[in-house]
């Protein structure tokens, strides 16, 4: 006996139904296609009164639950075979079968939920009356169980993705005398790039940080570095990253990964920058005329194993001037030619919120192959 109302929570609670085709899915059902030599494959689910087609290969999106083969799917533990439906006594007189698309021979497997509950299924369909053999059997679950692991972390990603966007800063720093905005889009789900600000008495903190490579690794360790760079505000800056150096080598040091990084401190009633860059190399002052004085100090990426001494350089920010930081992902979405000219005119033309803004619609309509991250604070 199936537990509908507990299965429909537990469908209406993985956020698949109604969302767009999945790259990951779709390769699966073309593979079953291939193996398989039929005309029809699906990835359904069943919702309340329809069964509802994440993935596709000759049926529509959707089509009514009743009389549904998948529906008989989910009231089984293993594959379910009909070899030929018009002389099967359950299905001969079945609308899907006396008419379009005039099906002869269904397999399905079903696919769960995480919690166990059978949501929808993995099936192959033809026209004709087919036979499977128990190692064909074995192939279509062990495709179902790929979908199903698919479908289970693309929820797990939304979730990741969610709990990362609130440990970004939900509500810029009001400084008197000083304009702040920021962004970031990440290229997947995820972002393996992070930034930070507060303010700590005159002074405000300033952080951006990018993790080697992308998905839900990347993101731990960024999340990472910021929680130890927000942990006592009132370390110098070469302290408090000397501290997260030590943190990653020690957690991650033999992964191979590692993080290029800056952490500026701006006293925030003269402009004077202190600041660390840790490999990163994409911070700058954008002067008030115009010229581009790149922010440069000898650290190497943090992780690398190198225990280095961190020093911190200093740099002025006068009234008129901005500073700009960025992940390179930036770097994919602006003018090859000349991106420097290209961020400019765009500061002058947008201001601080229009740039970054800008930023992320190029990030969103390039489909940018990195994370795209940046931070500008300009004096006014």
């Amino acid at each position: 006996m199936i537990d509908e109302a507990g299965r429909q929570r537990a469908l209406d609670a993985m956020g698949v139904l109604d969302t767009p085709p999945d790259e990951r899915v779709d390769r699966v059902t073309r593979l079953a296609q291939e193996l398989f030599h039929v005309p029809m494959v699906s990835v359904t689910l069943m919702d309340h009164d329809r069964q509802w087609r994440k993935s596709h290969i000759g049926l529509s999106d959707e089509a009514p639950r009743e009389g549904a083969f998948c529906d008989m799917t989910i009231r089984q533990r293993e594959t379910f075979v009909v070899e030929d439906a018009s002389s099967d006594a359950l299905f001969s007189t079945n609308p899907f079968v006396v008419g379009d698309p005039h099906l002869r021979f269904y397999a399905g497997h079903p696919l769960q939920a995480p919690g166990g509950e059978q949501v929808g299924t993995l099936c192959i369909l033809d026209v004709e009356p087919r036979a499977l053999d128990d190692h064909q059997r074995g192939l279509l679950r062990d495709l179902a169980l790929w979908v199903q692991g698919e479908l289970a972390r693309d929820r797990e990603l939304d979730e990741a993705s969610l709990l990362q966007r609130a440990l970004l800063p939900r509500e810029t720093p009001v400084v008197e005398g000083y304009t702040l905005a920021a962004t970031a889009v990440p290229a997947g789900k995820i972002l393996g790039d992070i930034y930070d600000w507060y303010r700590h008495g005159d002074s405000l903190r300033v952080t951006l940080a990018d993790v080697m490579g992308k998905g839900a690794g990347p993101a731990i360790i960024a999340s990472g570095v910021r929680a130890s760079l927000r942990t006592a505000p009132e370390r110098p800056i070469a302290a408090a990253i000397a501290d997260v150096d030590r943190l990653l080598e020690h957690d991650i040091g033999d992964t191979s990964t590692f993080v290029t990084a800056v952490h500026v401190d701006l006293d925030i009633p003269t402009g004077r920058l202190s600041f660390i860059d840790a490999g990163h190399s994409l911070a700058f002052v954008l002067r008030a005329d115009d010229e581009w004085v790149p922010l440069r100090s000898t650290g190497l990426p943090l992780g690398m194993g190198l225990g280095e001494e961190r020093v911190a350089s200093s740099a002025e920010l006068r009234p008129g001037d901005a500073f700009v930081c960025c992940s390179d992902g930036l770097l994919d979405v602006l003018d090859p030619a000349d991106p420097f000219a290209h961020v400019r005119s765009v500061l002058r033309d947008l201001g601080p919120q229009g740039a970054v803004d800008e930023a992320a619609r190029l990030a969103r309509g390039t489909h940018a192959p990195d994370d795209v991250t940046v931070v500008v604070v300009r004096r006014e």
